[in-house]
């Protein structure tokens, strides 16, 4: 194993390996389950000695305390998708945020339009050919390691060794710390009766044979748990979740009549608990690839019959979803929301679909509303809208005029608010 000897070399502590940061420098660090807290906690023991550091990531989970109040003027954090971890850094403006499509940030990164000196990520260990596996996050973080100066691993055999274009040899990295933890998890919790609602209309819209992408939490696992038989659905999606591990399990996910990958799920990053991590080690069925490829839609409409399924924070009596942000207050990003609605859309027989409660914040508020809030993103347009879901139904709108569209979502809001978004549309002129 010649490429054992250069491991070996590139062996360092964690504060050593950060130790290579400089002022100034602009470093990538992977998100979501596989955050490289060894190196994060290294790098935040070392605030006093750094000014401006550039901090480029998606979504953090848990803690993260390089965006805490004191570390302003030695970090800043530059958010291609915001979560809890930097919410409140970036609404009062001690972070930034950056609109983006997910399938674009690898460009960002190639094109050095966001240049990067650093990356720093969390692999499994190498194999016998010294590849290690960017397991539970390949996402934006492969293009982040071929675009950096200095790439910095975290090994722990806690990842999972995922297939696919998932692999990053020995040879392109400057630093190699070894630290096991245990990922993050995310426990799979029963879908509510709401959740459950809205799982049955969209797997009405599902047929067999279809090619599936969805996310995480409550609406896509009850999607999974209405779905039953021999449907040979396939899934190309951003992420992989416990509800679509138990879907190919139970045989309703077989891959076998994909038009793109056939008898292949793929994937770009994945979430959930610890038998999910077990469940993707090593494979065959899962193909892990970038989000530059994955979320593109000239690719993932290669699959005919696709069926995307994404949630909106609220949608207008026009058809346009906020999805990114709470008036002007940054609640997320548009991660790959547009990406599928778009791939679908160009699929044959696609179908795109915005699938969210009728109401928010205990029933109080209702999210399909006259008019977006006073500051508030439109992250997929109107134009682009097919089917949006409700638990009171399903609304299609593409092709609808305005009053079509109007009332259609009067029929899938909550009852309580009808009345008076009837008035308010009858004010701007959608209804007669």
């Amino acid at each position: 194993m010649p490429w054992l000897d250069d491991y070996r070399a590139k062996l360092v502590s964690a504060p050593e390996a950060v130790g290579r940061i400089r002022s100034g420098d602009r470093v990538y660090y992977g998100g979501n389950a596989a955050i490289p807290r060894a190196l994060i906690e290294a790098l935040a023991a070392r605030a006093e000695e750094l000014t401006e550091v550039q901090l480029n990531h998606v979504l953090l989970l848990g803690r993260d305390p390089l965006s805490a109040p004191e570390m302003r003027g030695h970090f800043r954090h530059n958010s291609l998708f915001v979560g809890p971890a930097d919410r409140a850094a970036v609404n009062d403006g001690r972070a930034d945020y950056v609109p983006i499509f997910l399938h674009q940030i690898g460009r960002l990164f190639r094109e050095r339009i966001i240049p990067l000196d650093v990356t720093m990520v969390q692999v499994s260990p190498p194999d016998a050919h010294g590849f290690m596996s960017l397991g539970v996050e390949i996402l934006a973080s492969k293009a982040a390691c071929l675009a950096a100066s200095r790439v910095i691993v975290q090994v722990n055999r806690h990842m999972p060794r995922i297939l696919g274009d998932s692999f990053l040899h020995v040879s392109r990295v400057d630093a190699v710390v070894e630290h096991d933890e245990p990922l993050p998890v995310l426990e799979p919790k029963p879908p509510t009766e709401v959740e459950r609602h809205i799982g049955g209309h969209v797997a009405a819209l599902i047929e067999p044979g279809a090619t599936v992408q969805m996310g995480i939490g409550g609406i896509p696992d009850a999607v999974f748990k209405a779905l039953d038989g021999k449907m040979e659905l396939g899934i190309h999606t951003e992420m992989f979740s416990d509800g679509a591990m138990d879907a190919v399990n139970r045989g309703v996910v077989t891959g076998s009549r994909k038009t793109l990958h056939p008898g292949k799920a793929v994937v770009t990053f994945a979430l959930g608990s610890t038998e999910l991590y077990e469940y993707l080690d090593n494979n065959p069925l899962i193909e892990a690839h970038p989000a530059e490829y994955v979320n593109d839609p000239f690719v993932s409409s290669q699959n005919d019959n696709l069926v995307a399924v994404n949630a909106a924070l609220e949608v207008d009596l026009t058809g346009q979803v906020c999805s990114d942000s709470i008036g002007p207050t940054i609640y997320s990003g548009f991660g790959g929301q547009v990406d599928f609605i778009r791939g679908a859309a160009r699929s044959k027989g696609g179908r795109p679909v915005i699938a969210m409660p009728s109401t928010a914040k205990g029933g109080s508020v209702s999210r399909i509303v006259p008019m977006l809030k006073e500051g508030a993103g439109v992250v997929t347009t109107r134009a682009d809208v097919h089917y949006i879901v409700t638990e009171h139904g399903v609304a299609h709108l593409f092709g609808r005029n305005l009053r079509e569209r109007a009332e259609a979502l009067l029929g899938i809001a909550d009852p309580r608010f009808r009345d008076e978004l009837e008035r308010e549309a009858k004010a701007r002129r959608l209804l007669p």
